[in-house]
Parts: C-alpha cells; sequence; structure tokens
C-alpha cells in the first residue's frame, strides 16, 4: 500500500468512526441544539424580540439567527473532539495511532473533520429550526459557508488541545462553562456593539467570537459591526496558529507519552 493510500485510509477511518460517534447517539447531539433553539426563539425572539422592534433594520428574531446557528456550531464542534479525543486517551486508544505509520497532521485533521462534521450537521438543524420563526434570507451563501467552516475548523482545534492538556473528565468542561459560555454571551449574538456605551465597545472588540458571528451575521444579513475582511483574517489566522499549537503538543507527547 502506498504511503498516500495509507494515509487515506487512516484519514477515513477516524473520520468515519467520529460520524458514527455521534449521529448513533443523535438524542443527546443533534436533538438537543435544536429544541434550545427553539426556547431562544420563542422567549427572546418572540416575547421579548415584539418589544425591542428593529436592530440595524431587522427584526429581533432575524438579527439572532446568525449568532444562534454560530453559537451551536461552535459549542458542538468543540464538545465532539474534547470528548473523543479524550476519551481516546482515557482508555488507551491514542497510543494506537501514535505508533502507527501515520503522520500527526493526519490524526489531527481526522478528529478536527469529525468535528466539523458535527458543527455542520448541528448548524443545519439549527437553521432548519429557524425557518419555522423567521423569514430567513441569505444574502451570500459562498461567504456564509466560509464562515461557518473556519469557524467550527478553529473550535474543534481548540477542543483536540483541550483534551491534550485534560486529566479527568472534570477538566473537559472547563474551558467550555468558564470561557466559550461567556464569550460567546458577550459576541453579540443578542445584540450589537453599537448599543453599548464606548468602552464596553472597546472591552468587547478584545472578544475574539465577535469577530466570528458578525463575520457570519454579515454574510448572511449583510450587516455586521465588524469589518469582515478583519474577521475573516482574524479567524484564518488563529485556524493557523492553533492548528500548529496542536500540532506540536502532539510531536512533544504532551499529555499522552508518559
Amino acid at each position: 500500500m502506498s504511503r498516500i493510500s495509507r494515509y487515506r485510509v487512516a484519514f477515513t477511518t477516524i473520520v468515519v468512526r467520529e460520524i458514527l460517534r455521534f449521529s448513533r447517539i443523535w438524542v443527546q447531539t443533534i436533538l438537543p441544539p435544536a429544541i434550545t433553539t427553539a426556547l431562544y426563539f420563542i422567549i427572546f425572539g418572540t416575547l421579548i424580540g415584539d418589544r425591542i422592534g428593529e436592530m440595524d433594520g431587522y427584526r429581533y428574531k432575524d438579527f439572532i439567527v446568525p449568532g444562534l446557528i454560530l453559537m451551536a456550531v461552535i459549542t458542538h464542534s468543540y464538545a465532539n473532539v474534547v470528548s473523543s479525543f479524550y476519551h481516546s486517551k482515557y482508555q488507551h486508544h491514542v497510543e494506537e495511532l501514535l505508533v502507527s505509520p501515520v503522520p500527526n497532521w493526519i490524526i489531527l485533521l481526522g478528529y478536527v473533520t469529525g468535528g466539523v462534521a458535527r458543527g455542520l450537521v448541528v448548524g443545519v438543524v439549527v437553521t432548519l429550526v429557524s425557518f419555522f420563526f423567521t423569514d430567513l434570507h441569505i444574502v451570500n451563501y459562498p461567504l456564509t459557508l466560509l464562515v461557518v467552516v473556519l469557524t467550527s475548523i478553529l473550535f474543534a482545534t481548540g477542543g483536540f488541545i483541550n483534551a491534550i492538556f485534560a486529566n479527568s473528565f472534570d477538566d473537559i468542561s472547563v474551558i467550555p462553562v468558564f470561557v466559550l459560555t461567556p464569550l460567546t454571551y458577550l459576541g453579540g449574538v443578542f445584540y450589537s456593539i453599537d448599543m453599548l456605551p464606548q468602552f464596553w465597545q472597546d472591552v468587547s472588540l478584545a472578544n475574539p467570537v465577535l469577530y466570528m458571528i458578525n463575520a457570519f451575521r454579515y454574510a448572511m444579513l449583510g450587516v455586521s459591526d465588524i469589518q469582515p475582511g478583519v474577521a475573516l483574517a482574524l479567524i484564518a489566522g488563529f485556524v493557523l496558529l492553533l492548528g500548529a499549537v496542536a500540532l506540536w503538543l502532539l510531536k512533544k507527547g504532551v499529555g499522552i507519552k508518559s
């Protein structure tokens, strides 16, 4: 078997395993974000949104759609990889990968692709749910896909790094609870930063999730608090940075080799 064929088999095996892993328990991985999104629309979009009125020229329930979709993609891309790779460490399956004639970048790419697959599936489900509550019309389909894929790759890679450092099941929940959730909710999902005082607008600009949500909102609705080019460059830069860090950690065996 040639090297390319060997790499293709290894990559495909990891990806198929990851997809089967989350699809078999779809009640836990796919259904909850659909229910959560419906509740967001009922509470924030309808009950509260009707009192808020329009935001950036859109009904409030339409304005929050991109943020809700991307929030679900971020959460589930991250969760899929961090839980899967940590389980491989915990059950000592990862040693089989490390001693196999497969380069580290194939291992990383396989896990990240699995996380992206779950993120995109959840994103599609949340989008379908939004059709029941809004009149969604996407402005730029290619840009919408580009932003959601890059963001999913970014957080899937972040989940991989979290799993490398994790020493217990509690460790894989610390980052989502104390870092991802605050950054996401304060990233402009439910509001435009133009509503904030100047000081808090400046503080918000330090939140990287703000750029991702605004890039996605620009792609879907055509409005943004951030320059789309700047947001895309930031996302791509973080993808390259975290990818390099993840590969370096795998090479050094941090959290894996005793």
